[in-house]
């Protein structure tokens, strides 16, 4: 669901800019006031988690399309809503700057879209509620799935009203809106069985952790060593191996695009801030559409990656590229260094506050 800016207005693309920098001000202010050091480290785990767990999209069956994990529903069940948020914007602020994954005037709004709704509405208003302060791997079930396909709902919507609001007539409101929330309801639901598995192992090795992300302070310091070690692993082989397996099929944005427009891409203007902001990712994106800078997807560094219909007609799976899993190591390492540098610099102004 990661939106390019051919999508987006300038007008509409700097109103999210400027709401997601409120929200990361307000995140920052309140992770400085009631910061946990052992946060930190986990919080720059999961983000790079959740980078390479975005890579692999799996075909929602009789559809033609994919889904991928969103991850901010996870995030805020271990860390808390604000450095979840903060930790799902690092996600995104790389796959954009380093990757041409969604455009850079679009940052904003992917970051509400795939922050705001599962760290702000889903966790504290579904998941919390269902699940309690005595969690069963049943109640954890069943508020992953309900939230999660919430917060997907909510941020499918998003990109509905956003489209809408910037004029973008080849994505009328009533076609696109009837298009987006059932594939979105769909991936919801694997995505809620994901966050359950996840979260279930959390629960079991560290039940410590949900307590410290739901405000509830545990007694003592307690150990993150096993924790921490199994999703560094999984990273490196999720983003490493795992996302040769990612299906070639449209993801659910793409695919409902398709229906609507008739293209999985639209075109941004050539002038302006689009092009502006295109030449400047170009720059940026050394790894573009994960995977190495050639002629061939040159063009891709502009936040417009090549259409999926052409490789979902020829599939080849495995996909087996070096490219791709230099990117999911590289870009989960990015992604560390970037959320745990964010905690680390919170927890110096924390210490002096």
């Amino acid at each position: 669901m990661h939106m390019a800016d051919a999508l987006i207005s300038p007008a509409v693309g700097g109103t999210l800019w400027a709401a997601t920098a409120g929200l990361i001000a307000y995140c920052s202010n309140k992770m400085r006031h009631s910061f946990e050091s052992l946060q930190a480290p986990l919080m720059g785990v999961l983000g790079a988690f959740i980078f390479a767990a975005q890579m692999i999209n799996f075909t929602i069956p009789g559809t033609g399309s994919s889904g991928h994990l969103g991850g901010g529903l996870i995030l805020a069940i271990l860390l808390g809503p604000c450095p979840a948020f903060l930790a799902i914007a690092s996600v995104l602020t790389v796959q954009a700057l380093f990757f041409a994954d969604g455009g850079l005037l679009a940052l904003g709004c992917n970051i509400i879209n795939l922050g705001l709704f599962p760290c702000f509405i889903a966790y504290p208003f579904i998941y919390k509620p269902i699940v309690g302060d005595r969690p069963s791997q049943g109640r954890i079930v069943t508020g992953a799935i309900l939230a999660a396909v919430a917060g997907l709902q909510l941020g499918a919507f998003g990109v509905v009203l956003e489209t809408y609001f910037s004029g973008i007539s080849e994505l009328p409101f009533g076609t696109f809106v009837l298009l987006m929330q059932p594939i979105h309801l769909a991936i919801g639901v694997v995505e809620g069985l994901v966050t359950a598995s996840v979260v279930s192992f959390v629960w079991k090795a560290r039940p410590e952790i949900l307590d410290l992300a739901a405000g509830h302070v545990p007694a003592g310091r307690f150990s993150m060593k096993k924790v921490l070690a199994t999703l560094g692993v999984a990273t490196v082989l999720v983003g490493g191996g795992l996302s040769w397996f990612a299906s070639a099929f449209p993801d659910g944005l793409e695919w409902a695009m398709a229906r609507t427009s008739g293209k999985e891409e639209l075109a941004a203007p050539e002038q302006g801030i689009h092009a502006t902001l295109s030449h400047l990712q170009e720059q940026t994106a050394f790894l573009p559409d994960y995977g190495f800078k050639s002629g061939e997807n040159a063009s891709e560094a502009e936040g417009e990656a090549q259409p999926r219909a052409a490789a979902a007609e020829e599939p080849t799976w495995p996909d087996v590229k070096t490219d791709t899993s230099v990117a999911g190591v590289v870009g989960g390492g990015l992604t560390l260094l970037l959320a745990w540098g964010v905690a680390v610099f919170l927890k110096r102004g924390h210490k002096t506050a």
